[in-house]
């Protein structure tokens, strides 16, 4: 009898969960809409918990992974990085394990981290579109993981991976998330000097496809070319000129709330910071 109730109380659990998993959809437009910085800054974490808990219960479900590797990146990004890069590189290290666990579902295999760039660049030949927002998120938290582990050699060896994968969306959808593959390559190519691999020219050509893919409503993408590519540059008038844009920007399509919130906020950041940093 105690073994039927244990059986029946885990199939009440999980339908429980799968009942409530589409709360989890929901509340993630949810967030994506909020433009009160506190108020987001004090919900996500109830939110990501909600989300694992939900995980535990149904460990395939490939949704849920892919709203925890999301959830755990913004909330690291925008909460986090700027006042504690310790902590933040612990939780984009949690987004990267729900993004890997979400592509192994849909056939990207597993032991991702340990396959060399060729092994993995022939593994993604084998994904199609299905498999976009899980290369994304784990080439996203992958990516700031290393970005904050920089005195690790093993880390920053592991680099040229994630460009892999986000070189499989960029074919395959170079839109996805208001044109973040051309963000990365932004990012990728603009934060390091050329004779470590950078290369001005790229980097300013992403952000500008990124810029016209996200009608250039989406801050961050002027936001990241300051931080990165300009700021790399040594190009201080462009840099300010860049963040003040942002600045002057007022409207937000409701999509892009949160994200602009952010944007905003970072962009008084590094203004505040230009001193130092030129």
């Amino acid at each position: 009898a105690s073994c039927y109730l244990l059986i029946s109380g885990c199939s009440m659990n999980q339908l429980v969960a799968q009942s409530s998993r589409g709360l989890i959809e929901v509340g993630v437009r949810s967030m994506n809409q909020e433009g009160d910085l506190e108020l987001a800054r004090a919900a996500l974490p109830a939110n990501l918990k909600l989300t694992e808990s939900l995980i535990i219960e149904l460990p395939k479900d490939a949704g849920l992974r892919m709203a925890a590797a999301e959830g755990f990146y913004g909330y690291a990004y925008g909460f986090v990085e700027d006042e504690s890069p310790e902590r933040a590189g612990r939780l984009y290290k949690r987004g990267l394990d729900h993004a890997l666990a979400g592509l192994a579902l849909v056939g990207g295999g597993t032991n991702i981290l340990e396959a060399s760039p060729d092994e993995l660049a022939e593994r993604v030949k084998t994904l199609g579109p299905e498999a976009v927002p899980e290369m994304f998120w784990v080439a996203s938290n992958w990516a700031k993981w290393i970005d904050l582990n920089r005195n690790d050699p093993a880390r920053i060896a592991d680099l040229p991976k994630t460009a892999r994968l986000m070189q499989r969306v960029l074919e395959l959808n170079p839109d996805y998330y208001f044109g973040g593959p051309h963000v990365f390559f932004g990012v990728y190519y603009g934060g390091r000097p050329p004779m470590l691999g950078g290369d001005f020219v790229k980097s300013a050509q992403h952000f500008d496809q990124a810029a016209i893919q996200g009608q250039h409503r989406w801050l961050l993408t002027e936001v990241l070319r300051a931080q990165y590519l300009l700021r790399q540059m040594g190009d201080r008038p462009a840099f300010h000129a860049s963040l003040s844009g942002v600045l002057a920007t007022e409207d937000s399509p409701i999509e892009m709330s949160l994200a602009n919130e952010i944007a905003r906020a970072k962009a008084r950041r590094l203004l505040a910071q230009e001193e130092d940093l030129f």
